[in-house]
């Protein structure tokens, strides 16, 4: 096993949590050059969604774990190991790893390490004013995987974006006091990633009674856009944002691969209940259009008025 320790490297619009890689492997091996960040999309009714990373863990295709361990830092400053996710949506995002040396080729996964312990204030949701703990169901040792791989190229950088979707990841389970945190994850490849931004026509927001979002599928197709569940019916949207009743109406969905896209608005987002399979009563879908996404170009799509 391969591990490193935190470095406080410094401070770009958010605190950046940088590494020093030591001990990458036996001479000559073959390396590249690694960038990880995180983002994600709002979460409805919270304030914030804080989580204390405390590592990150990479596997090798063939090679051993590789361990970047945090745990010194955040017992020295555990604010500089919190990251509030509901900050990082619109297209910001946050850096785990900078620029680190480690073995080029294939990667099977990447596990981010967090500390969630009960009666600690490590990790934790704000709803109207009011904090509750976050809780991992599998336990805070497994921490947060993405079963996702990845290539790192020998001689060259990689740079990824991993996309926290809080609202397939954070539940409020009944008759609890705390909130859980399960994986809900996907992986972009920063230069191949394009925006689409748009507005939603007013039309839809008329009574005051729209909890409005987009949600985005990948494929130019979708017969059945489902909601929000990992369970049967359509498939599920890889995101999903909100859309504010301000008046402006305007979405952003950042870090998007290149390609195809089915995108649908609801006024049913408040109703979505990640944790079930809603059907189409509790959330409809009121329009639908495909958009192609142009690697470092915005595609800007405004809905039109409700029919």
């Amino acid at each position: 096993m391969k591990t490193t320790d935190l470095t406080l490297a410094g401070i770009l619009v958010a605190p950046v949590l940088g590494l020093a890689l030591t001990g990458c492997g036996g001479g000559g091996a073959s390396t590249g050059s690694l960038s990880v960040a995180i983002t994600d999309a709002a979460v409805d009714n919270a304030d914030n969604v804080v989580v204390e990373f405390f590592g990150v863990e990479l596997q090798p295709a063939s090679g051993e774990l590789i361990t970047y361990d945090f745990t010194e830092q955040c017992s020295l400053d555990p604010a500089s190991c919190q990251i509030d996710l509901l900050a990082l949506n619109g297209g910001v995002s946050e850096l785990i790893l900078d620029n680190e040396t480690v073995p080029s080729g294939e990667y099977s996964w990447l596990r981010f390490m967090v500390n969630a312990s009960p009666n600690v204030r490590d990790s934790y949701i704000v709803v109207n004013g009011e904090e509750f703990e976050l809780q991992i169901p599998s336990g805070a040792e497994s921490g947060l995987k993405l079963n996702q791989g990845f290539v790192v190229p020998a001689g060259g950088s990689a740079d990824f974006t991993v996309d926290f979707d809080l609202r397939k990841s954070v539940h409020d389970p009944v008759g609890s006091s705390d909130y859980l945190l399960r994986p809900a994850l996907r992986i972009v490849d920063n230069s191949l990633v394009g925006t689409l931004t748009g507005n939603v026509d007013a039309s839809f927001f008329a009574g005051g009674l729209c909890s409005g979002a987009v949600y985005v599928f990948f494929g130019g197709t979708v017969d059945a856009p489902d909601d929000e569940d990992g369970e049967g019916g359509g498939p599920d949207p890889i995101t999903s944002v909100l859309v504010p009743d301000d008046g402006v109406y305007a979405y952003t969905v950042s870090f998007l691969s290149e390609g195809d896209y089915h995108i649908a608005f609801t006024c049913d987002a408040a109703a979505d209940d990640p944790a079930v399979d809603d059907d189409a009563a509790t959330v409809a879908f009121l329009a639908e259009a495909t958009v192609t996404i142009i690697p470092n170009d915005t595609t800007d799509y405004p809905f039109p008025p409700a029919p």
